[in-house]
């Protein structure tokens, strides 16, 4: 994932990459275009300028020079420089002749166009003003020589006429770098947005992951728990064993419409209506979760200290998650009791579960398992932290989480 979004460079450089082959429509287009500027400047020829008597007719040479200056024009986006350099060349060698009418179209066009190509395919900027300035000067010496006498209008005229394509194309380019610069903005917020909706999607699916192991493992321990209890208490005790059935069957119903919620919420349409999941109770919930383990015999002391007072949801989730987790363990691995304590201090909320071990697990009270491990990331995402271990016969979990969650 992370090579499919952190190479935005790369795109950028191919956005602006002059080196491509033009297309098959591109190139009929600027063929069109060339074989329209020689049929404009054919007539400017033939219609011949005032400064030289009988000028108008078109010869050989005035036609092959035409085309010099004109036909080029179908490469201007392959070879931009080499196509105005020839074109002012033979725009010059034709006015230094015949004497056209009005203004060098093919070399003005092709100015024009040599300013809007990037950078990298005109080379340095200052080496081609300076192959711009030296070949205005060529073209206006050219004029005078056609003409006989000193170019002065010629000379105003095409410092306006070339200035002017140079200044068209060169804001013609900037913008052009512009809109391709904000389109690569563009797309490069589209990739970080995508890959930020699969990173909130992977941590909500772990989530998930980590919610159905604890309604799960909840569920079957109590399910295990009264299941046994019902069983014994089936010829003594009809009544109790009724009760515990009784809680095998809420317990059961609860878990599968939770677990419908979760496995709804892990489709790939997250979208969808009824895709959210009901987060699950809080610490208002502690007092059934409790009687739901008083109720197969283990002896649950819980203790609340401080102002009991509202909690984010995302705190008041976790809480409760740990400390279901932790009663679940108790009852698995403890010795059949267990004390829960519940402190509210000024920025912080600590949560203690103590639970004595059987012998045979004193030596192995230092857990590892999936419940343990996702304690501790509840407690790590929300900004605080898990303390678990052994200690005197005695296991005992500490989380510690700050009060409005993570800062």
């Amino acid at each position: 994932m992370v090579e499919r979004y952190a190479r935005p460079e790369v795109a950028s450089h191919a956005a602006t990459h002059p080196a491509r082959t033009p297309t098959r429509k591109e190139l009929s287009i600027d063929a069109a275009i060339a074989v329209a500027v020689f049929a404009a400047s054919l007539g400017l020829l033939a219609a011949g300028s005032d400064f030289q008597e009988g000028s108008g007719d078109v010869d050989a040479l005035g036609l092959v020079l035409t085309g010099l200056a004109s036909l080029p024009l179908v490469a201007r986006r392959v070879v931009p420089l080499p196509v105005f350099v020839a074109t002012a060349l033979a725009s010059s060698a034709l006015i230094a002749t015949a004497q056209p009418a009005g203004p060098p179209l093919g070399p003005t066009l092709a100015l024009y166009w040599l300013a809007a190509s990037p950078d990298e395919s005109r080379g340095n900027t200052r080496v081609t003003l300076a192959i711009v300035a030296a070949l205005l000067t060529v073209h206006v010496a050219a004029s005078g020589v056609g003409a006989d006498r000193f170019p002065a209008p010629e000379l105003l005229f095409g410092v306006l006429v070339w200035g002017g394509a140079w200044l068209a194309g060169d804001r013609t380019r900037l913008r052009q770098e512009r809109m391709a610069e904000l389109e690569e903005r563009a797309r490069r917020a589209e990739r970080d947005a995508e890959r930020e909706r699969r990173l909130a999607a992977a941590e909500e699916r772990s989530r998930i992951a980590r919610d159905l192991h604890d309604s799960a493992g909840h569920a079957i321990n109590v399910i295990l728990v009264h299941a046994g209890l019902g069983r014994i208490q089936s010829e003594a005790d009809a009544a109790k064993a009724r009760e515990a059935f009784e809680t095998i069957e809420q317990v059961a119903r609860e878990t599968v419409t939770e677990i419908d919620q979760l496995v709804g919420a892990l489709r790939e349409n997250p979208s969808a209506e009824g895709g959210d999941v009901e987060p699950p109770a809080g610490l208002a919930a502690l007092d059934s979760l409790v009687a739901r383990y008083r109720a197969t015999g283990m002896e649950v002391a819980t203790r609340v200290r401080g102002d009991r007072r509202p909690l984010s949801p995302a705190v008041d989730t976790g809480a409760y998650r740990i400390l279901q987790e932790a009663l679940t363990n108790a009852t698995r691995h403890g010795a059949g009791s267990v004390q829960v304590e519940v402190a509210f201090e000024e920025s912080a909320l600590d949560l203690t579960v103590v639970n004595p071990l059987p012998r045979d697990r004193v030596e192995h009270g230092q857990g590892n398992g999936h419940g343990l491990t996702g304690m501790r990331e509840r407690a790590t995402l929300l900004g605080g932290s898990l303390e678990v271990g052994a200690h005197d016969e005695r296991f005992r979990v500490h989380a510690r989480l700050p009060a409005n969650g993570q800062k």
